[in-house]
């Protein structure tokens, strides 16, 4: 399956000043199978390891930080010659071998012609505890689920992907009902590549689900297993919090959701854990609707999001009568489907995104993004109901600025409002960001 991320591993291997570099995710996200397909295809050898299996392996970065002693052991493991600039150097699960990560500044200083490339689950966690992280002697880049547009090129639907990336409304809108049929398909299958393998192999939505399923599973083992014992209960806590949390109207995080009297200061290590896991985004509040957003960041009001609209899906036992065929899958929740999927959209775009609510007035946005110079007010609807005031509000009162509102209604163009369809997202926001950008 195809990974947009590919791009961006082939631009670090060009680089004239290239570190070994960080693959950051969650875990079966797909890290390990995108290093060695890009292994396979951009390099005449690959000499992988699996940290957490190979004993061996975690014995050799133990002993010193010699680079030149560690590649003779690689390679005498391995059996592959581990030679400049032609063999790509795997090293999984890197959180097993604090030594490991240790070493990569030792790669980039004494032999920066070896290409190393390192992946690991939980990976944030690492750097909090007595590991010497390599500041500065690494390059970083952070693998998402599959994004929307992924998900279509792994359905085949390359074609109905370029046309919506044109942006040529006129010639989308007859196409309408099939984009938001592939829309439902997303919000059920989510973008966990297990469980988008499964389903473009034909093996039935309740293989999908035992599979998102069974993620949800390790990942509350890896909550036993990585986390401190006294935060455990805290972490579970606030994790089954989220999609009720997201269902509310107002869906700013409310710690007196999680149990009575409950206080910041009690959650803020399990929130934590669970960012630097990454399996929650954290979105804060601005103040303030001003460039640059960063200024106006408040830390201590903000929104918490799962990582996959598939895996809420399946927290929530959503049935897939409901999610595939049943309208109200774009209303019920209080609209906390098309809430998450345009989060992680728009995260997976690289760009920061926050979201405004007015100490003062009842004005809210669900998201603010700034992209090069402009910066877009946001409104997420669910279905056709798009009556609110806040949005209209906000631009009357900030008329240098044009809102932005997603839903179910077609694209139409406004003086003061662009509004895209949700399933447009790729070629309506996204794309004229991308262009900014660039």
């Amino acid at each position: 399956m195809q990974r947009l991320l590919y791009n961006s591993l082939k631009e670090w291997k060009k680089k004239k000043n290239r570190k070994p570099l960080i693959l950051n995710g969650a875990r079966q996200v797909g890290k390990t199978y995108l290093l060695t397909e890009f292994g396979k295809r951009e390099y005449a050898k690959v000499a992988a390891f699996s940290l957490d299996r190979q004993e061996q392996v975690r014995a050799i970065f133990e002993q010193d930080g010699n680079v030149e002693r560690i590649l003779r052991g690689l390679s005498a493991v391995s059996g592959i010659d581990i030679t400049p600039n032609d063999t790509l150097v795997i090293l999984d699960e890197i959180q097993d071998c604090p030594a490991a990560l240790t070493a990569l500044k030792y790669f980039c200083e004494d032999v920066p012609t070896i290409h190393v490339a390192v992946a690991g689950s939980l990976l944030g966690l690492s750097i909090h505890g007595n590991t010497s992280f390599p500041v500065g002697k690494v390059d970083m880049l952070k693998l998402y689920p599959m994004s929307y547009e992924e998900f279509m090129m792994a359905l085949g639907k390359t074609k109905m992907l370029d046309l919506l990336k044109s942006g040529d409304w006129d010639a989308i809108k007859p196409l309408a009902n099939d984009y938001i049929d592939i829309l439902r398909q997303y919000y059920y299958v989510g973008g966990m590549p297990s469980a988008v393998m499964a389903y473009i192999q034909g093996l039935g939505l309740n293989e999908v689900r035992n599979i998102q399923n069974q993620i949800l599973y390790d990942y509350s083992k890896d909550f036993s297993k990585h986390a401190p014992a006294k935060e455990v209960p805290r972490i579970q806590m606030v994790w089954r919090s989220i999609p009720a949390q997201l269902s509310k109207e107002n869906k700013k995080f409310i710690f007196g959701a999680l149990r009575k009297g409950a206080r910041a200061n009690d959650f803020e290590m399990a929130i934590q854990w669970l960012i630097d896991a990454g399996l929650v985004y954290k979105v804060n509040r601005v103040d303030m609707v001003k460039m640059p957003l960063k200024f106006y960041e408040d830390f201590d009001v903000f929104k918490l999001f799962m990582l996959d609209v598939g895996l809420m899906g399946a927290m929530v036992e959503a049935p897939a009568s409901a999610v595939l065929l049943d309208n109200n899958i774009f209303t019920e929740y209080k609209g906390a489907f098309a809430e998450l999927y345009v989060c992680t959209q728009l995260l997976e775009s690289g760009l920061p995104v926050y979201y405004h609510s007015s100490n003062t007035s009842t004005i809210e946005l669900d998201f603010v993004v700034q992209a090069s110079e402009k910066i877009y007010p946001i409104e997420v609807k669910a279905g056709i109901n798009v009556h609110s005031k806040s949005l209209r509000t906000f631009i009357s009162n900030n008329p240098d600025l044009k809102g932005v509102r997603f839903s179910m209604l077609p694209y139409i163009d406004q003086d003061w409002l662009s509004c895209y369809p949700l399933w447009g997202l790729i070629g309506g926001m996204l794309s004229d960001m991308s262009e900014r950008c660039s």
